[in-house]
């Protein structure tokens, strides 16, 4: 009896981790759902793996393609890791939250400030956007990959070449999703599409279709970089 108790107990503990971090395993000790803003990277600060170990323990799952539902093999005693890091979950937000790119203009030198980084850029567009995942019924017959053949990724856009040529590295800002980086993104016109005309860009984002979905219409900034 005080065998079976002690049974029923730490299965009690474990399934209440697992719901604290918003997965629903199948073996607490292995399996991770996928939510909507689930990435490897954020398995990883759950799990206090590294990123490497996670993708080598799930080489069928594409980070680029990445949707709630997904069930990850998380490798190892994930009791004892999440423990670990369970005490500076709050830290990691409020860091995360910190690395937040501090977005800065000036238009006197034709230079933008983000992500620690500067960019001179020629001009700045206002464009209406749009935004498509990697789903079969989005892309046509030549599948997930941009007009080149590569295949899609963040910082991937569709454009109208007589509008921004292909090959052009924009500065994305002025957008919200979750999918996307905080404040600004650089993107590569790569891609394009019979509905992207005018001063239109579709912007790829990685995860579920109606996660993208959400993304609606939104009017952007693009800053044209050199």
């Amino acid at each position: 009896m005080t065998i079976k108790f002690r049974a029923i107990t730490a299965l009690a503990a474990v399934l209440g981790l697992g719901t604290l971090l918003h997965a629903a395993p199948v073996h607490a000790d292995s399996v991770h759902i996928a939510g909507e803003t689930t990435t490897y990277y954020t398995l990883s600060t759950h799990y206090g793996l590294s990123v490497e170990e996670l993708m080598n323990a799930n080489p069928q799952i594409s980070a680029l393609n990445i949707y709630p539902g997904l069930k990850f093999t998380i490798p190892g005693d994930v009791q004892a890791k999440t423990a670990a890091v369970a005490n500076t979950t709050a830290a990691a937000v409020e860091t995360a939250d910190a690395a937040a790119p501090s977005f800065k203009v000036q238009s006197a030198s034709n230079t933008v400030q983000a992500w620690g980084k500067e960019f001179n850029y020629d001009k700045v567009l206002q464009v209406k956007a749009s935004a498509y995942s990697s789903a079969a019924s989005e892309n046509g017959k030549w599948g997930a990959v941009d007009y080149f053949g590569n295949s899609l990724k963040l910082g991937t856009i569709a454009v109208d070449p007589s509008v921004i040529p292909l090959g052009t590295k924009v500065l994305v800002t002025g957008y919200t999703h979750p999918g996307l980086p905080k404040e600004a993104f650089v993107a590569t016109a790569t891609d394009m599409g019979s509905a992207i005309k005018g001063n239109r860009i579709d912007i790829f984002i990685p995860g579920s279709q109606s996660f993208v979905a959400d993304f609606g219409y939104q009017y952007v900034h693009l800053y044209i970089i050199q």
